[in-house]
C-alpha cells in the first residue's frame, strides 16, 4: 500500500502537488480543504495505475465499476470516495472518465496524432477542471468548457516536461505522426548522444506540444471570470505555475534530456503577483469558447 493513501489530503498535496499547494493558498481553509481533498483522491488512483498501490490496477476497475454501480463496498476508498463526490455534487461520469485515462497507461503508450493526445489529456486531467469546478461553487454551464481546456493546457506542459521520464516507462505521449512513431526505447537512446537525429525531431516536437498548450492556457485562463474572485485568483496563480513550467522548458532550447524541470518559490511568488494584477479582467465581458478546440474531444462527458 502506498504512503499516499495513508497521507491526510493536505499533505498528500504539500508532498505531491507543489504547484498546487502554493495555489491552495488563497483558497480560504473550507475550499482549500476540499481542493485537498479532491487531489489526495486523484493522487491515490494516479497511484494504483502506476502500480504504487498493491493490486492498483485491479483495484482501479473495481473502483470503476463501483461508482457506475453505486456500489461502495467495491473497494476500501469507495466509501469515503463515494461520499466525497455525492456531497460535492461530482458527476461520476466525469470521474470514470479519469479513471479510463488511468487505465489506458497500463499498456505501452504510444499516441497516434493530436486527437488521440487531447482525448488523452482530457481524460487525465480536463476531468479534475471539472471537478475542481464543483468544489469551487461555480455552477455556470459555461464554465465547464474552459475548466477542461485549463486542465488539458496543464496535462501538456506535464508531457512537454516529462518526455524522458515517461519513456523511461515505456510511454510516449507525443503524438506519433510528430515524431516518426518512435518507440519510447527510440526516444531514449536519442536522448544518450546529439548525434542522433531523433533528438532534435523530439526536441522540435516538445516545442509543437508547448504551443498547443499556450492555446488551451489562452481558453482556460479566458474562462475565470466564471469563478469567485478568491477561486479565480487560486486557479491562476496554479495556472501560471504551471504555465512557466512550460516556459522555462521552451527557454532553454526544449531540452527535454537535460532533466526535469521545476518552478523555484520565488518564480512561484511572481506568478502570484501577476495573477492579482489580472483579476481586474473579470469585469469584463465572458468569453465566447472557441468549439474547435473540443472537436477531437465530442462524446466525452460535457463535452458536445
Amino acid at each position: 500500500m502506498s504512503s499516499n493513501e495513508n497521507l491526510s489530503p493536505e499533505l498528500s498535496l504539500a508532498q505531491n502537488g507543489k504547484s498546487f499547494h502554493w495555489a491552495s493558498r488563497f483558497l480560504g481553509v473550507r475550499i482549500g480543504k476540499d481542493a485537498a481533498q479532491l487531489y489526495s483522491f486523484c493522487r491515490i488512483l494516479d497511484d494504483m495505475a502506476d502500480g504504487d498501490i498493491a493490486d492498483g490496477p485491479d483495484r482501479l476497475v473495481n473502483i470503476r465499476v463501483g461508482l457506475l454501480d453505486q456500489m461502495y463496498d467495491k473497494d476500501p476508498i469507495l466509501a469515503n470516495l463515494g461520499a466525497f463526490i455525492n456531497q460535492n455534487n461530482i458527476s461520476a461520469e466525469v470521474l470514470v472518465a479519469l479513471i479510463d485515462g488511468l487505465l489506458q497507461d497500463q499498456n505501452e503508450v504510444a499516441l497516434a496524432d493530436e486527437a488521440a493526445l487531447l482525448r488523452y489529456a482530457y481524460r487525465v486531467a480536463g476531468t479534475v477542471g471539472l471537478m475542481m469546478c464543483n468544489i469551487l461553487g461555480c455552477n455556470d454551464r459555461l464554465a465547464l468548457a474552459h475548466a477542461i481546456d485549463l486542465g488539458i493546457a496543464m496535462q501538456l506542459t506535464n508531457i512537454a516536461r516529462d518526455v524522458h521520464e515517461d519513456a523511461l516507462m515505456g510511454r510516449r505521449y507525443l503524438p506519433g505522426n510528430w515524431v516518426n512513431n518512435m518507440s519510447p526505447v527510440q526516444i531514449l537512446a536519442a536522448s544518450t548522444s546529439a548525434e542522433f537525429p531523433e533528438r532534435a525531431m523530439v526536441s522540435e516536437a516538445v516545442s509543437q506540444l508547448l504551443q498547443l498548450a499556450e492555446t488551451y492556457y489562452e481558453s482556460g485562463t479566458a474562462g475565470l471570470v466564471y469563478l469567485p474572485v478568491r477561486a479565480h485568483l487560486a486557479i491562476s496563480v496554479a495556472g501560471r505555475v504551471y504555465r512557466q513550467i512550460g516556459l522555462q522548458v521552451s527557454a532553454k532550447g526544449c531540452r527535454w534530456y537535460g532533466g526535469r524541470e521545476v518552478t523555484s518559490q520565488t518564480v512561484k511568488f511572481a506568478c502570484s503577483v501577476k495573477a492579482v494584477r489580472r483579476l481586474s479582467d473579470r469585469w469584463y465581458a465572458a468569453p465566447q469558447h472557441a468549439a474547435v478546440l473540443h472537436a477531437p474531444l465530442i462524446g466525452l462527458p460535457y463535452v458536445g
